[in-house]
C-alpha cells in the first residue's frame, strides 16, 4: 500500500467547464490535486476522465473555470515555461517512423531550447538520465517501431522524463499492454514517484491497478466527482455500484493490501 504525508496541492480546477463541438462534458468542477503524490482517474468510459486531463494540462480550453499549477493560473503560462513545469503523455502518441529511442527523449528537452541556448550538456545527462531511469540503455538506438508495446511505453515515458517537470499527466499509459507489461509500466510510475517525489496524474481503466498504484483515486461518473481519496476510502461496494453499475465484492489484495474488486456476475452467482 502507499502512503505519502503530502498535503500541499500541485494542481488544482475551479469552477472547470470543459466542451467538445458545444457538448459539455465536465462542468463546474471543483478539484484539487495533492502534489508528490500518484492520483489516478477511474470511472467508466465516456465519463470525462481524459476529458478532465487535457483541461488540466491546457490542451482543451475550457469554457469556463480555471486550472492551477503551484498556484499560478496555467492560461496565463508561456507556453515554455509550463511545459518546463507539466509534462503530458497522451493516449496511444505516435512517432515519425524510423525515430529512434534516443531522438525520441530528446524531443523532451525541447522546452529548454532558445535561441541563446541550443542543445547543452545539461540536455544531455537529462537524456542519458532519462533513457537509464527506464532502463532503456540496450534499446536507445532502435527505432521506436521494431520494440515492444511495453518497450515503446518506457521510451515516451522518458521523453517526459527528460522534460524534467514536477508534475507529469498519463492518459491511459497500459492501453493495448498485456498484463505483464502493463506491471512493467507501473512499476515504473511507481519509483519514479517514491525516488523523484513527482505529481503523477494518470487515467486507468483497471480498478484494482489503479488502487495498488495510487496514493488517491478519484471516482468521475458524467463528468461529475462521485469520490476522492485513497483507494481504502473510495472502493467500495456501493461505490462500484454507483459508479460502474455493477455489483462487486470488495476484498483485500493479498498481495498489495489494498481493495480488491470482484466482479459479481449474476450468470455465475446462479451457476
Amino acid at each position: 500500500m502507499l502512503t505519502n504525508t503530502a498535503t500541499q496541492i500541485a494542481l488544482t480546477a475551479r469552477k472547470l467547464t470543459l466542451a467538445y463541438d458545444g457538448n459539455v462534458i465536465i462542468q463546474g468542477l471543483d478539484l484539487a490535486i495533492p502534489q508528490g503524490q500518484v492520483t489516478t482517474l477511474v470511472g467508466p468510459n465516456g465519463c470525462g476522465k481524459s476529458t478532465l486531463l487535457r483541461g488540466l494540462a491546457r490542451l482543451l480550453k475550457p469554457q469556463g473555470g480555471t486550472v492551477y499549477l503551484d498556484g499560478d493560473a496555467i492560461a496565463h503560462l508561456p507556453t515554455k515555461e509550463l511545459a518546463k513545469r507539466l509534462g503530458i503523455l497522451p493516449q496511444s502518441p505516435a512517432a515519425p517512423e524510423g525515430l529512434t529511442v534516443r531522438e525520441l527523449v530528446a524531443q523532451g528537452r525541447y522546452p529548454h531550447q532558445s535561441w541563446l541556448q541550443q542543445w547543452s550538456k545539461e540536455d544531455e545527462l537529462k537524456v542519458e538520465e532519462a533513457i537509464a531511469t527506464t532502463h532503456l540503455h540496450e534499446f536507445a538506438n532502435r527505432p521506436l517501431d521494431t520494440l515492444s508495446g511495453g518497450q515503446r511505453q518506457r521510451a515516451w515515458i522518458a521523453m517526459a522524463l527528460a522534460q524534467d517537470t514536477e508534475t507529469l499527466l498519463l492518459d491511459e499509459p497500459t492501453t493495448y499492454l498485456d498484463l505483464a507489461h502493463q506491471i512493467e509500466v507501473l512499476d515504473l510510475l511507481y519509483q519514479l514517484n517514491r525516488q523523484g517525489n513527482r505529481t503523477i496524474v494518470m487515467v486507468l481503466h483497471d480498478l484494482n491497478m489503479a488502487c495498488r498504484y495510487s496514493h488517491q483515486l478519484i471516482a468521475l461518473r458524467e463528468g461529475n466527482v462521485l469520490a476522492q481519496g485513497s483507494p481504502q476510502t473510495v472502493v467500495t461496494e456501493a461505490l462500484v455500484r454507483q459508479v460502474f453499475g455493477l455489483e462487486s465484492r470488495i476484498i483485500c489484495d493479498p498481495v498489495a493490501g489494498t481493495p480488491l474488486c470482484v466482479p459479481v456476475s449474476p450468470c455465475m452467482e446462479h451457476a
